[in-house]
């Protein structure tokens, strides 16, 4: 039987993360909302899907924070040509024995990076996202559990279309989150500046939080107290996705084609109680679910051509269902 977690062991748990922002600081400029929500991907067991412009230290931030935490890190660059043998190891000919041996593929590490995952055809997609989902892949015969913890972190590049295989909808609910990569400020750009133009520039971390932190971490998300009233709070958010005009919603009613999945409600839950913990409460409130919401949401409520044509964007319908809904105290 588990035992919770005391509240000594909870504050020391909390400031290890407030460390690790520092420590992913020394490397990466800004960016702390990336950080926060990979944190909170990594901590509640959810997939992160990243779309922003090249060169916003994607890449380097999930390396450094792989660092940080002491997990293993594989970076797959996904291409036209990818296989899915390349992702999850295949079965080879031993010469000497004989006999066929497993080779394990990348996708056997606690992080992986998918980067630019709509450059793959729907097979290589269609791997990663049953390894996401199952924690397991089958090579041959044999059965393989993921290494634990298990998260992938997926990037878009939102600018180039061309010769790409976008991620059917269906395929991108499975990931907890969609987060936008915005662009630095300018005395962050600065300081990037200053910092990558230095060739004696060092990009080493000290590892702050063991795996066995994380796996407390999740314990501790897990204790996190989410009242009634905000369930179904929560529930009346997702449903308002579904029947627009039964909320007053009428004008978004003519844009959205499809509301949220179940999915949405329960990864609502989960980043919610994650955002109390990281703030250092034991406890849900309103103000956290409006937090995670445009980024558990924004890919789960499909648009129409006439949202499309009229220059609505999901992230408006998001902003109108958040002040439209209110909590029933």
């Amino acid at each position: 039987m588990e035992t919770s977690a005391s509240t000594e062991e909870k504050k020391d748990l909390q400031q290890k993360v407030k460390q690790v922002y520092d420590e992913v600081g020394k490397v990466v400029v800004g960016q702390q909302y990336m950080v926060n929500r990979l944190m909170i991907g990594l901590f509640t067991q959810g997939h992160i899907l990243l779309e922003g412009v090249p060169g916003l230290a994607k890449t380097l931030t999930v390396n450094t924070l792989a660092n940080v935490l002491h997990l293993d890190f594989k970076r797959i660059q996904f291409t036209p040509d990818l296989l899915p043998a390349d992702l999850i190891g295949t079965m080879i000919y031993n010469q000497k024995a004989s006999n066929f041996e497993v080779k394990k593929g990348p996708i056997f590490s606690n992080l992986i990076l998918a980067d630019e995952v709509n450059r793959s055809p729907a097979k290589v997609q269609s791997a990663l996202l049953e390894a996401m989902q199952e924690k397991q892949v089958t090579i041959g015969e044999t059965t393989f559990q993921l290494d634990r913890p298990f998260l992938v972190l997926a990037t878009q590049n939102p600018v180039d279309q061309e010769g790409t295989y976008p991620l059917p909808e269906a395929q991108v609910d499975r990931f907890m989150m969609k987060v936008h990569v915005d662009y630095p400020s300018k005395e962050d750009e600065l300081e990037i500046m200053r910092r990558m133009s230095n060739m004696k520039f060092d990009n080493k971390v000290n590892t702050v939080l063991s795996k066995e932190d994380i796996f407390e971490i999740r314990k501790a998300i897990n204790e996190v107290n989410l009242s009634e009233s905000l369930e179904k709070y929560i529930i009346e958010l997702i449903f308002a996705t579904r029947d627009p005009k039964a909320y007053g919603m009428e004008q978004e009613a003519n844009y959205i084609q499809f509301g949220a999945s179940p999915r949405a409600s329960i990864n609502l839950n989960l980043a919610a109680k994650a955002v109390a913990f990281l703030d250092g409460r034991d406890f849900v409130l309103p103000e956290d679910i409006k937090e995670v919401a445009p980024d558990v949401l924004n890919h789960r409520i499909i648009l129409n051509y006439e949202a499309e044509a009229d220059g609505v964007t999901t992230h408006q319908v998001i902003d109108t269902l958040l002040q439209k809904i209110n909590v029933n105290r």
